[in-house]
């Protein structure tokens, strides 16, 4: 961080987080969504959808999902529309996307994958 003409300047490091609130710049979530090709970016969020083989199956994977985010202390939205699913990340209280999305997203996949859903 420097001051330039009175104002601060924050400069993400070499993987592309802010020191100041662990925000990923565009590079850096560009380089994070490769790895995971189900999810897009929204603005300051990621999305994905699935299609459960059946309604009780999708909210078994919703509940799933549920554990792993209070394992992980970060919460997705959740759009449940009878079969569809669709997940929704950020990390709110840094003002963007962070590791923790994406570490997130990625339980998400394994989780829709263990129920059949895609």
């Amino acid at each position: 961080m420097r001051d330039v003409l009175g104002e601060r300047v924050i400069f993400a490091d070499e993987q592309g987080v802010s020191p100041m609130a662990d925000t990923l710049d565009d590079t850096a979530v560009a380089d994070r969504l490769r790895d995971l090709p189900a999810w897009s970016r929204d603005g300051d969020q990621i999305r994905r959808q699935v299609k459960a083989p059946s309604f009780p199956a999708g909210i078994e994977v919703v509940d799933d999902v549920a554990r792993a985010a209070e394992d992980a202390d970060h919460h997705p939205d959740i759009d449940i529309r009878w079969r569809t699913l669709t997940f929704a990340l950020s990390t709110h209280s840094a003002g963007g996307l962070t590791g923790k999305d994406f570490d997130l997203a990625a339980k998400i996949d394994e989780i829709a994958s263990r129920h059949g859903a895609g």
